[in-house]
């Protein structure tokens, strides 16, 4: 499995899943995202990224929209775990 981290995207949400570089060409979505969940800051509660408008769970997104990773701590990471069972 892909490390699971938390990710800061440049649009200030915060997303944890796992992730993985890919090689691609230049321009193109350079980051794998397996099953992102957004983190609501106020509760932390996790939802599933872009629930409303796809049904994937796996996407591309440039690694120029992320400003840093950090490694979710263990309650989080717990509770993501369990929801992507």
């Amino acid at each position: 499995m892909n490390p699971i981290k938390l990710i800061l995207l440049t649009n200030n949400q915060i997303l944890i899943s796992q992730i993985e570089e890919a090689t691609t060409e230049l321009g193109e979505p350079d980051c794998r995202l397996t099953e992102p969940f957004l983190l609501n800051q106020s509760d932390c509660t996790l939802s599933p990224w872009l629930i409303e408008f796809t049904s994937d769970n796996k996407y591309m997104i440039s690694s120029d929209k992320i400003l840093t990773l950090a490694d979710p701590k263990p309650t989080l990471l717990e509770k993501y775990q369990t929801l992507i069972k």
